[in-house]
């Protein structure tokens, strides 16, 4: 019987299941909740984002009469968010190393909170805009600290997906922004985005910290306790325990990386993978689009009520779906796919406000340019706004990650505030000329996705960053 039962065992148990030598039972008994837990709580961070990010949008008309804002002021209000990202950015990666990933997303929540609460007692322009930077910068500082915790938390067979839950909950954080806010005032929209603030507060006291942080900071009872918490309480850590501190104690007979180190060759790949896909990205016109959705929309001569709504849905739902598939499809295929629809989504607006420049086809017109701008945000949502930051949250080592994850977040805010800043002053100058240029800017991004982006689906990090940084 003993015999038996040691055969039965060693049935039910083979040591090598899957074709990367990982132990069969890592999978086999793998309890993943706390990691979709975790996802969700981290992810309210990215909500918050898309509250920030869609707030000026369906608030223009009011806030300007209420307060008596010009143009200028309004211009000011809107893109100083993005000037509070970047500071943000500068700061994430610093902080997220120095209290860790819970504690970074504590610290950038009360700057949220305090934004919100002075924007919503404003009286007048200047502390709304306090209370946009203060925003701004929780918003910049969360772009880097929630894909970074998800990457670090989730199983690599999960990882696109988790990681790319970060984008879903941006787009239905502006999303519901725009939707909402066409029935709410100003100031109950304000009240409304310290929800996802008071949520993540909460759930933070109930997640593990990420293991990869406290491997790196010599916590090493806690990283195991975190790391099996994470993969069940009857899950085989041994195998990704093990990977994981072989790779950091190779790290750390490396010299601490300083600024000018991330530009040495081993790391020069990831570096330009980094902030050209950041580039990529924003200089495509997507936030000064988003953020002035509503008059795009009424230059065209389309109800801006309901194109903000059909934008908003548009968003959530191909976000989702490219959620769902960045696992399967992998990364580089969705970005590629993307941004060949950003070149399209660009074109056809540029022709409908050069149709109405010339006074053309003006029946045609509102039909190019809201169909554009759907092509456009729908292509935006299928790769390459959650896709970037995926890249991103995977490609730098861990020694290096605080330094390059700011440097990389810093140029996608950089890029938000450019083009937020000058889209006003760009459409002012030559409507069909702006979208053009941002047309030709996503024709770059293609030559780039195909020769410098390397595709990272299947793969653990510390296999891909081997890979990239030799």
């Amino acid at each position: 019987m003993a015999i038996k039962e040691e055969e039965k065992e060693e049935v039910r148990e083979p040591l090598f299941a899957v074709e990367d030598g990982s132990p069969a039972h890592e999978y086999s008994k793998d309890n993943p909740w706390m990691v979709y837990l975790s996802t969700f709580v981290a992810v309210c961070g990215s909500y918050e984002f898309g509250t920030c990010a869609g707030y000026s949008s369906p608030t223009q008309s009011a806030i300007r009469e209420d307060l008596n804002l010009s143009l200028a002021d309004y211009s000011l209000f809107g893109s100083i968010l993005t000037f509070g990202a970047m500071i943000g950015a500068i700061t994430s990666g610093t902080i997220a190393d120095l209290v860790g990933r819970k504690g970074a997303m504590r610290v950038y929540t009360a700057f949220c909170v305090t934004g919100w609460l002075s924007i919503y007692f404003a009286k007048d322009a200047l502390a709304l805009d306090i209370g946009r930077l203060a925003t701004g910068y929780g918003m910049g500082a969360f772009s880097y600290v929630v894909p970074v915790f998800i990457a670090e938390i989730a199983p690599k067979n999960h990882r696109g997906l988790l990681t790319a839950s970060n984008q879903f909950m941006i787009c239905a954080g502006v999303s519901v922004s725009f939707i909402i806010g066409n029935v709410l005032t100003w100031r109950a929209l304000a009240l409304v985005a310290l929800i996802p603030c008071a949520v993540l507060l909460f759930g933070l006291s109930f997640i593990p910290e990420s293991p990869r942080w406290l491997a790196k900071a010599g916590r090493h009872k806690e990283f195991e306790a975190s790391l099996q918490k994470l993969r069940g309480k009857d899950a085989d850590i041994s195998h990704e325990a093990a990977e994981i501190q072989d790779y950091i104690t190779t790290l750390e007979q490396l010299p601490k990386a300083k600024l000018l180190d991330l530009f040495q060759k081993r790391y020069l790949r990831s570096i330009i993978i980094g902030l050209g896909l950041m580039v990529c990205q924003q200089f495509g016109g997507i936030n000064g689009i988003c953020f002035y959705t509503s008059s795009i929309f009424e230059s065209a001569g389309f109800s801006p009520t309901l194109g903000t709504i059909i934008y908003a849905i548009i968003q959530v739902v191909i976000t989702g779906l490219g959620a769902a598939v960045v696992d399967k499809v992998g990364r580089k295929p969705l970005l590629l796919v993307s941004a060949t629809g950003l070149v399209l989504g660009c074109i056809l607006p540029a022709i409908s406000f050069y149709l109405k420049a010339h006074e053309l086809a003006l029946q045609a017109s509102p039909i190019l340019a809201v169909t554009g701008i759907m092509l456009y945000i729908g292509s935006f949502s299928a790769g390459m706004g959650a896709v970037p930051w995926i890249v991103m949250s995977e490609i730098f080592p861990i020694n290096i990650k605080g330094q390059a994850g700011s440097l990389a977040t810093l140029m996608n805010w950089f890029g938000a505030w450019l083009c937020s800043y000058s889209f006003n002053f760009l459409m002012a100058w030559s409507s069909y000329g702006t979208f053009i240029i941002y047309a030709a800017v996503y024709v770059l991004a293609i030559l780039f996705i195909i020769t410098v982006v390397p595709e990272t689906k299947g793969k653990t990090l510390e296999q891909i960053q081997a890979a990239i940084n030799v």
